[in-house]
């Protein structure tokens, strides 16, 4: 059963968006469909425990959900003409019958996931928490941790969101261009998250999960290719230029490597290349970065830097301060806080972390006393750094970063 679970869960982490979006569309239900495609893991637990893994595991779900929509149907009225549709699509001997369920074919399915789950009729944060949920594959833990926010807060949103949809009858369609534009900014917030839990995973035992990851790169690809806006391009550099970084954030032995120890050789020269080219797009509009943008072009001075120390911390400064004027928060002021460590020096930089911490704000997250144990570490300040390190520990939720704070503890213990 181990293996088998194992399997289950491998293959809903690369293929749940694609599962239930083409229950979604073959149903015509977005709330039926997710329940197709539970019932469905629920049964290959069983069976893959008992036959071994199918040959083509996503085709085997699929195909179990469909019978299982069929079943509920026929339970709906033995008459429905949707239930007869579907049953004569039942039979094997029509041609092209399985093609509605390539997992290679139905890659608008995942968008018209994502703008149904983005839909007005959603609060902000019940679009991203069920877009996470249900095309990102996380988990309500993993969700929660991305939120900062408790597991049974994120589960009632959720349920909460289909349970309004299912009263609103969304239908299944990528909206047209009129009504995309209203949902864009949701979808695109989206697609961040989905990348930053990917990039620097909030729990478990990797610290990059390139799954999701490489999922919210093409996602923001097929973005660019519906709305290609200023934003939009914005995102997917923003997302390139991060990427790129990737092969050189683990060494051989799995454990992370920090942005000022990595190889830069081993950067994704293609990732760069595509970023830089995505952020012209969006410079070349004419209108002015917007968040992801300015984010990107933080990005881009890393990307084309040599070193940590030939990096050009006063313009990431003044990106900071651009992108903390569009979008204020704690997170922005942390990260030009590090800028401004490196550019001026960590006394400088300690003193704007402090001052967030004074306003209690990041109180919940590892990432304030991580970086502010860095900045102690550069002013020899030891001590107060094990401190802050040990704080950080205690906060964080993913083993292998957890690991690495706890050798900086070791390291100034020496």
């Amino acid at each position: 059963m181990t293996e088998a679970r194992r399997a289950v869960e491998a293959v809903w982490r690369m293929e749940s968006a694609r599962i239930v979006g083409a229950l979604a569309r073959y149903t015509g239900d977005f709330s039926l469909a997710e329940d197709l495609a539970q019932e469905a893991l629920a049964e290959a637990l069983v069976s893959w425990s008992v036959n071994g893994l199918p040959a083509a595991p996503t085709g085997w779900l699929l195909t179990v959900g469909r019978r299982r929509a069929i079943d509920a149907f026929r339970r709906r009225s033995a008459r429905d003409e949707r239930y007869a549709l579907l049953a004569r699509e039942l039979d094997e001997e029509l041609p092209g019958v399985d093609a509605l369920f390539n997992p290679d074919a139905i890659d608008d399915d995942v968008l018209a996931l994502m703008f149904i789950a983005c839909h007005p009729v959603l609060s902000k944060e019940a679009r991203i928490a069920l877009t996470l949920r249900v095309v990102g594959g996380l988990s309500t833990d993993e969700i929660a941790k991305v939120f900062l926010v408790p597991v049974p807060t994120i589960q009632a949103r959720i349920t909460r969101a289909k349970k309004t949809l299912a009263a609103a009858r969304v239908p299944f369609v990528v909206p047209e261009p009129h009504a995309r534009a209203e949902r864009l900014a949701s979808v695109l917030h989206v697609v961040y998250l989905i990348f930053t839990e990917g990039s620097f995973a909030s729990g478990g035992d990797e610290w990059i999960r390139t799954d999701l990851a490489d999922e919210a790169r093409r996602l923001a690809r097929v973005l660019v290719r519906l709305e290609p806006q200023p934003e939009v391009f914005g995102l997917l550099a923003l997302l390139e230029l991060t990427a790129a970084r990737f092969p050189a954030r683990l060494d051989a032995s799995g454990n992370p490597v920090l942005l000022e120890e990595q190889d830069r050789r081993l950067w994704d020269q293609s990732a760069i290349r595509r970023g830089r080219a995505a952020l012209a797009h969006a410079v070349g509009a004419g209108r002015g970065l917007g968040a992801y943008g300015l984010q990107a072009s933080i990005a881009e001075c890393h990307a084309v830097a040599r070193s940590a120390a030939e990096t050009d911390w006063q313009r990431i400064v003044i990106l900071y301060e651009s992108l903390g004027r569009l979008t204020p928060s704690p997170i922005v002021e942390l990260g030009r806080a590090v800028a401004v460590a490196m550019a001026s020096g960590p006394s400088d930089g300690l003193a704007l972390v402090d001052a967030i911490a004074s306003r209690g704000d990041l109180a919940g997250t590892h990432l304030l006393p991580a970086i502010r144990g860095e900045m102690l570490t550069r002013l020899g300040r030891r001590d107060e750094a094990r401190s802050a390190f040990r704080q950080a520990i205690e906060l964080c939720g993913n083993t292998v970063e957890r690991a690495v704070l706890e050798r900086k503890v070791d390291d100034l213990s020496l």
